[in-house]
This record gives structure tokens, C-alpha cells and sequence, in this order.
């Protein structure tokens, strides 16, 4: 049994942040929550594109975390549903996550932190386990350098045990950039055949790689 979702705001650099929380298979009250495996934090599509923390790869993501036995902490970014601000291009917006996060362990205590984004969220994420050292980090459709529509990413390196996950025939972040960033890192990354940038039909695939390449 899984305790159900919560809806909260906390506060942020920017105002108010609202924020979804998952709570882990097999946890039916609060305070069981002392027992769980760790904080999954996850990130979610670029806001002005439409992205919020109900995308379905972010809800996948953060289901997939709270089987795992993490608590899963989904924010709206800065100026999307309840959450003050304006959008900063991932630049306050990773100040946002690092409160978010801040918020989970004073909450539910100093507990290992799994970072997940999808997109301009698995961006975001890169920028954040700068700040805070992830236990580990899940990016989805991640993009990099100049993709199309005019926008540029400079993603930074990442841990070598990141997993990395893109689809053949992604057209919003192209896997040949994807593939340029990951080269000089020998970073592994997992290609689903066919799979566009949504991952259409494909999300209980999706959630088979992150639990089958978790650690137990």
C-alpha cells in the first residue's frame, strides 16, 4: 500500500514552489517514511513548451522512484501552475531545485538524494549535482549544444555511473548531440529504437531500464 500523493508549497529564491510528492511503495502512514530508501527528485519539461510536473515521463519517473522505495519530490518550475516567478533558462531554476531539495531532508532527514530529469529538466538536473552530490542521476531526452528552435545548452559532465537514456529518433534534443557529450565522458547511453522525444508508447519500457539498472 502507498500512502496517497501529496499537493504542498514550499518556499523558494523566487516565492512559493509547488511541489508533488510520491510516496513509496509499501509506506502507509508518515511516519514510516523514516524507513525509506532515499529522496528522488525529478525534473520536469521545459515550461514554456508546455512541460510541468504532470508530463507523463515525470510522473513515470517519479512512480518508478517510489517503487524503488524513494520518496519522490516532482516541482512545478518557477512561473508554471502554483510556483512564483518567471522562467530563468535554468539558472534560478536550479536554485529552485536545490531548495526543493533542501525542503525534502528537513523533512524526512538526511537521506541519500537520486536526481531524474527529463529534457530541459534533465538540464537542470546536470546543473544541480553541481551543488548537491546526487547518489545517482537519471537523464531522459537530455539535450545538448544548439537543437532546434534556436536554443543552446552547455551541459556539464556527470557522474560516471548516470544513466542515460534517449530515444533513435528524438527531433527536439538530437541524439548526435547527445552522442557528442557523452563521447570525451565514456558515458554509456541506453538508445531505444524507434523512440521519439516523448517516448510515446514506451514508458513502461522506459521505467524497465532506470529499475532494471538501479542498484538493489
Amino acid at each position: 500500500m502507498r500512502m496517497p500523493g501529496e499537493r504542498v508549497a514550499i518556499d523558494g529564491p523566487a516565492g512559493k514552489i509547488e511541489l508533488a510528492i510520491d510516496h513509496p511503495t509499501g509506506f502507509a502512514d508518515e511516519g514510516a517514511l523514516e524507513s525509506a530508501r532515499g529522496i528522488a527528485l525529478i525534473a520536469h519539461p521545459h515550461p514554456l513548451f508546455g512541460g510541468t510536473l504532470d508530463n507523463k515521463i515525470a510522473q513515470t519517473l517519479a512512480r518508478t522512484f517510489a517503487e524503488l522505495g524513494y520518496v519522490a519530490l516532482r516541482p512545478n518550475f518557477r512561473g508554471v501552475g502554483a510556483s512564483e516567478g518567471r522562467h530563468d533558462h535554468g539558472i534560478g531554476e536550479t536554485g529552485d531545485l536545490v531548495a526543493v531539495v533542501e525542503w525534502g531532508r528537513s523533512r524526512y532527514g538526511a537521506l541519500p538524494v537520486a536526481m531524474a530529469g527529463f529534457s530541459f529538466g534533465a538540464y537542470v538536473v546536470t546543473r544541480v549535482a553541481e551543488v548537491v552530490t546526487p547518489e545517482r542521476v537519471v537523464l531522459v531526452g537530455a539535450p545538448y549544444g544548439l537543437v532546434p528552435g534556436g536554443r543552446e545548452y552547455f551541459t556539464g559532465k556527470v557522474p560516471a555511473d548516470t544513466i542515460v537514456i534517449h530515444g533513435e529518433n528524438d527531433d527536439t534534443a538530437p541524439l548526435a548531440n547527445l552522442l557528442d557529450w557523452a563521447r570525451p565522458q565514456d558515458l554509456p547511453v541506453v538508445v531505444v529504437p524507434g523512440a521519439d522525444h516523448f517516448f510515446h508508447r514506451r514508458l513502461n519500457l522506459l521505467k524497465s531500464i532506470v529499475k532494471g539498472q538501479w542498484r538493489p
